[in-house]
Formats: structure tokens, sequence, C-alpha cells
């Protein structure tokens, strides 16, 4: 304290209050001191053992092979299903038609319309006493044929498309796109497509205007630049017949028609998606990041996915469940979203299976389960630093990332988590140290987004948000760092440990 501040000659109350004016500045100091040394703290990185450091690579190394194999819903789900089924998983369906009765131990799994997916395990606690369930999703954007998509315009064929989920329309032109998807015959026969990702493939893309006639396109704002109608892909240029009319769009149907035996009607029952071609690929000179299409949500459904598979031999008190579903990116709707009622239905099979079911005994079970809504969250990103408060924004590289509300500006949609849930949470993190951080998507009235969290949260279970910190959301391309990938898979296993 300054003597210019402080005399002798001031009433006692004056000098009382200074001093704790002046304890109060000195308290402050003290905070902000430790706030920068837990900036300054060494990383995550540092505590890591060699051990630790092989086990995050072998999960990144696997990781990256899944998301560049999976890239619809349908072939996450084949993947899931094909390693599910290594490790002792049963189809329900098959269970339910012998009559068998599950025991404690068994594992069994449920698809719905080959686009979600639940695994169970089942626990030695009757299942009314609820469930610990691993929710992701595995459906992201992307770019989907139409039902009428072929055409022929100036010598050059192209195929129509509806972009599929949130996106900046303007990311996805002049890149290379690789085809995914089935084309189902009038007769039930499914030809699987897959056209782009070998390197003897050809690709295709969305054309853009040269630079030197822009003018007048760059006069228009971001989301208007590229508009929704323009996304249509380049398929072909080479005539079947000079001089015929629509000569290169019949040309593409020969092909067609040569390799995979589709005509065009046969677009009508088809679900095709235009994806980003190639494979993932570490990120940086130190390799500890990965960029790759999808990782919304495939980051958190597959480390959902490694925790539930490697407690294959666990024995568990209440069940458990890994849960990846479809349509999250257009709000959950339809047959395979999380508004649907295959969760619950799947459940209730569950419970006549056990021998105990009834209509309370569903509704006790979805209510007394605890619940991990696994998906990716924001991460702070310092070359647009505006856009984030950072005193409450995950970072790369700082662990496991929860969100204990989302929604938008005032908490509008959110599913915002229970205190004491979180606190139960926080002891089991520590007790398996794991390294985790708390997040909001962004600014308080910049935005926001939403997972399946609210929509389980109707079953009056406890629910929050939790994954992995993502850079450049919903972009073709986006970059995680695999030191949370791995982080996040240990908190995973940790609650389904714990809980």
């Amino acid at each position: 304290m300054d003597e210019k501040n402080l005399s002798l000659n001031e009433p006692l109350s004056n000098i009382r209050q200074k001093l704790r004016e002046w304890k109060q500045i000195q308290t402050e100091r003290e905070k902000r001191k430790m706030s920068e040394d837990k900036d300054k703290k060494f990383s995550i990185w540092s505590e890591y053992t060699d051990e630790d450091k092989a086990a995050l690579e072998k999960l990144s190394a696997g990781y990256v092979d899944f998301i560049s194999r999976c890239k619809t819903e349908r072939e996450s789900v084949i993947e899931t299903v094909k390693r599910a089924e290594a490790v002792g998983y049963k189809n329900l369906d098959d269970v339910i038609k012998s009559g068998t009765k599950l025991k404690a131990g068994d594992k069994v799994y449920a698809v719905c319309m080959k686009k979600t997916v639940a695994l169970f395990q089942i626990g030695t606690e009757p299942l009314e006493n609820g469930l610990k369930i691993l929710g992701a999703h595995i459906d992201t954007c992307r770019l989907d044929l139409k039902q009428n998509p072929l055409y022929e315009d100036s010598g050059l064929a192209y195929m129509d498309t509806h972009y599929y989920g949130g996106i900046k329309k303007y990311q996805w032109v002049t890149l290379p796109l690789a085809m995914h998807g089935v084309v189902v015959k009038k007769d039930g026969r499914v030809v699987e497509i897959v056209i782009g990702e070998d390197e003897s493939d050809p690709v295709f893309c969305v054309t853009d205007l040269l630079i030197h006639l822009s003018q007048e396109q760059l006069k228009k704002t971001a989301d208007k630049v590229i508009e929704g109608e323009k996304l249509d892909i380049l398929v072909g240029n080479y005539p079947l017949k000079e001089n015929d009319k629509e000569s290169v769009k019949k040309g593409v149907l020969k092909l067609l028609k040569d390799k995979y035996d589709i005509d065009e009607e046969d677009f009508l029952s088809a679900e095709l998606a235009l994806v980003p071609a190639g494979k993932a690929r570490d990120l940086g000179f130190d390799k500890s990041m990965v960029l790759g299409y999808g990782q919304d949500d495939r980051v958190c459904s597959y480390t959902s996915l490694v925790a539930m598979l490697e407690a294959s031999n666990q024995t568990f008190g209440k069940t458990a469940c890994c849960l990846l579903v479809d349509k999250e990116e257009i709000g959950s709707y339809g047959a395979t979203g999380m508004k649907s009622r295959f969760f619950a239905n799947t459940v209730a099979e569950l419970l006549n299976a056990c021998g105990r079911y009834s209509e309370l005994a569903v509704r006790r079970a979805l209510k007394n389960s605890y619940m991990l809504s696994s998906d990716v969250s924001s991460a702070f990103d310092a070359l647009y630093a505006s856009a984030y408060e950072k005193k409450n924004v995950a970072y790369l590289g700082k662990g496991m990332v929860f969100n204990k509300f989302t929604g938008s500006r005032g908490k509008s949609g959110s599913s915002d988590a229970n205190a004491e849930y979180v606190g139960k949470l926080r002891e089991i993190l520590d007790k398996h140290n794991v390294h985790y951080q708390f997040s909001e998507l962004g600014k308080v009235d910049l935005g926001g987004g939403g997972t399946i969290a609210y929509m389980m949260a109707e079953y009056g279970m406890e629910v929050i948000d939790s994954g992995v910190a993502v850079l450049s959301m919903h972009a073709p391309w986006e970059a995680t760092s695999k030191i949370d990938i791995y982080e996040t898979k240990k908190g995973y296993s940790a609650f389904l440990t714990e809980i």
C-alpha cells in the first residue's frame, strides 16, 4: 500500500476501509496469477508415459481408419455390428425368435433400418433400475442426390443434389467428392455404391465461377455466394454418339448400366451421398491432430463404441448401452432419428426378454438411466477469437469436453444437466485420472446448437453432453486433437465402469 494513499491522520474507519480495498486488490492479483499459471501449466502430453502415447496412437490409427471407410450411417452400422459380433454380441431379433431369456452378462444389438444401432450388455441389476448409456450420432453433413438427379446441359452431364445438415455451401465447391450409398432395385436387390475412394476411381465435383468473372458473385453475402440449387455435381462430358440429343447423359447411363445394372428410374429408390473423397490424415508437423471428414460426430461414435466393446468382459450392475443414431444433423426426425420410438421399443423388448416386461417397467428403466450424450463441441480458434468467450470454451489438447447445456442464446432448445449429476461425473473422472474441461459453444448471442440430449431427457433420465472439441465443425474437413480423442475414450470407459 502506497503511503500516498494512507495517512495516520485519517480517521480509523477510513484506514480500515482502505485496508479492506487493498486486500481485495491483492486477492484479485493472486486470482489472476493463479489463472495465468494454470494456462501455463504443462500440457497433458507431458504427463503421458511412453505406454500412454503408444495406446493413444493405436486408438488414433483405428479411428482414422474408421472415419476413412465409414462415411455414411449404413457403413457405420455395418462396421459396428461386425465389431460387436466379434466380441460375442448377438442380434436381439434372433434372441427374441429363439425364445431365449436374457441374463446378466449377455450381449445383444438391435438395428433400425440399417442406419441406427444399439448395443446392450445386460447387468446384474433389474433393468428397471436404469441403464448407463453412451449415445452418439453417425450421420454427418453431405450432399444427397435428388430422386431425379441426372441431366445434361451444354455438353456436360450433372447430377442434382440437396444438401444435408447445416453447411456453409461455399465450402463444398471444387472439392474432389466421392459417391457412397445404395440403389435398391424393384425386385429388392440392393446395389452398394462407393466411387471415388480408390486411387483408380473417378471423383466428382461442384464447379465454381472463375475469379476473372466473379465481380458480381463476390458482392453477395457468404450464405448466397453459392446457392443450394447450384450444388450440382459434374459427372460426365463424353458423348455416347456425336450429334445425338443428350448423348453425354446417355453415355453416363450406359456406364451405370454396364457396371452396376442401374437404370435411370432406379434413382427413385436410391440413397446416394456425395462426401469428401480421400482418407483422414494426421495433421500438423507433430502429427498431434487428425484432419478428416465427418468427425462430428463419428469421433464420439467411435470412442463410445470402443469403450463399450473394451468392456465386454466386465460385469456391470446397471445394463450398459451404446446407442448410435441417425438424423441428428436435421433435427433427429424420422424412423431412424432419436425422436422415433426405436430406443424405447428396444428397451421394452429387452425387458420382455428378461421376463420383466410391463409398461411401468419400461418407464422406470428409462427414467432411472444415466446418459452421456456423446457429441462434439466447438474448439477455440485464435483466428476467430471474437466468436468465443475464452473462460468458457473448449481448447484443443485440454481433454474431454462437457457442455452442461447447449441450445441457443437464452438456452433455447437446451437440455441443462443437474448439478448433482455433474458432481457425480467429476468424482468418477478424477478417480480415473481423466482430463476434462467444461465449455459453451460460443458467445451467448451468436447462435448455438443442439444434440440428442434433450430428447433423452424427456424420459426423466440424467443427461449431459460430452465429447471432443472440433475445429471447423460442419466443414468438409474438420480437425481434432489426438489427445482429446484418447481422453474422451477414457472418460467413456470410466462412465461405464462406475455409474
